[in-house]
């Protein structure tokens, strides 16, 4: 598994399938990049100026809301995972 650095965290993406209100499924090309996803790894946090390490808010298995193109996108193993940094994250659901 892929173990984050500092204050960065590994994201599965979740991708809903999208419908248009009348019913009808768009394919992948028309979908809008997806901003969700669930926390399967945290780094260590941030460390401040003086030396302090910070911890971070969220942890493994939390459901985020995460900056539409943030991140960097990384194939690991036959899945792909999206490594942001915690500032990146908006919001956790739930």
């Amino acid at each position: 598994m892929l173990k984050p650095l500092g204050d960065r965290v590994v994201i599965e993406v979740v991708e809903k399938e999208e419908k248009t209100i009348g019913g009808i499924v768009l394919p992948d090309t028309a979908k809008e990049k997806p901003q969700q996803g669930r926390v399967l790894a945290v780094g260590t946090g941030r460390v401040t100026d003086q030396g302090e390490r910070i911890a971070l808010d969220v942890k493994e298995n939390d459901l985020v809301i995460y900056s539409k193109y943030a991140g960097t996108e990384v194939k690991h193993e036959g899945k792909e995972y999206l490594i942001v940094r915690e500032s990146d994250i908006l919001a956790i659901v739930g």
